[in-house]
């Protein structure tokens, strides 16, 4: 072996220490996604499937309830499952598993990286005007909820959590499991939190746009900077241009086979919406607009063929 190429040999480890970094958190972004339902994750669909495929970033997923509650739209699923799903005794007893196998078949389709489960009570639906229904009962373990999801972004380090907004007609689960997140990120050095984000989708035909400024009487939720940062699904790629990430969002709607309702989103929302909330450092913007303005970017290679 000559003398040139045992240098390089023995230099190559500090060579290699001195590249930049593919897995630092410019380059590559990690992301925890905080849901009420298996269900909730196609809010995020297009963007953590772009996080995970083109900018080769890491999203986990923490899951509030068990999904039991989802029994009345189950008919269409009992012939797959073989179980008659809308039975309330029933659907309460298999959908906890049957919807988070659903979840990670979706998941494996985005790449999502690990799941954390909280396994709180899928009570009833119920509109976050009666948000108290969960936050001032013992329906879930609120003390549990909030020191797990601290200790999971304490340990994991994450750049972003994505939450859905917390709004007056939703869900009361959608809009309880994003307060808890916001509250678990408020008991963190300040200098240690990620930026909090809180997602909802809107279509560009839309004739009245959602301003969203935060959920009465949860100071934690309020935004003021009411333009959102945007995920486009229609960004067309692939040969001719004529794929967009909308599709992405219907394989993974269609995973959740239990849930009929949610077939009926298919091809709906165009755009995914990210609020920066008021309890973000104002500093955290310039990392938010960096994540979504190379998410913008057409990673795919142009294809031609005669």
């Amino acid at each position: 072996m000559n003398f040139v190429l045992k240098l390089f040999i023995f230099f190559l480890p500090v060579l290699l220490l001195i590249q930049p970094s593919e897995s630092s958190s410019q380059s590559r972004p990690k992301v925890l996604m905080v849901t009420a339902h298996p269900d909730d994750d196609a809010v995020f669909a297009g963007t953590n499937y772009k996080i995970v495929n083109d900018l080769k970033g890491i999203v986990d997923l923490a899951l509030i309830t068990n999904g039991e509650g989802g029994y009345k739209y189950s008919t269409l699923a009992e012939n797959i499952y073989g179980l008659e799903l809308t039975n309330e005794d029933t659907g309460r007893k298999y959908l906890p598993q049957i919807r988070k196998n659903e979840l990670e078949a979706g998941g494996k389709i985005i790449g999502i990286r690990n799941y954390f489960y909280f396994d709180q009570k899928d009570h009833r639906y119920v509109t976050s005007e009666f948000i108290s229904e969960i936050l001032d009962s013992n329906i879930w373990d609120l003390d549990y909820i909030r020191s797990k999801l601290k200790d999971i972004i304490t340990k994991e380090n994450y750049d972003f959590v994505f939450i859905m907004t917390p709004s007056k007609g939703t869900h009361a689960h959608h809009s309880a499991s994003a307060i808890l997140t916001l509250e678990a990120i408020q008991s963190i050095e300040e200098n240690e939190r990620p930026v909090v984000l809180a997602g909802s989708s809107s279509s560009k035909n839309d004739t009245v746009n959602f301003i969203y400024r935060g959920l009465k009487d949860f100071p934690l939720t309020n935004v003021s900077d009411t333009i959102p940062f945007q995920f486009d699904r229609t960004q067309k790629f692939g040969y001719r241009d004529v794929l967009d990430y909308k599709i992405i969002v219907n394989w993974l709607i269609a995973e959740h086979k239990s849930q009929g309702t949610m077939q009926l989103l298919m091809n709906r929302g165009d755009i995914e919406n990210y609020w920066y909330l008021d309890i973000n450092d104002e500093s955290g913007k310039a990392k938010a607009k960096e994540l979504f303005d190379r998410l913008k970017i057409n990673y795919y290679p142009k294809k031609e063929y005669n």
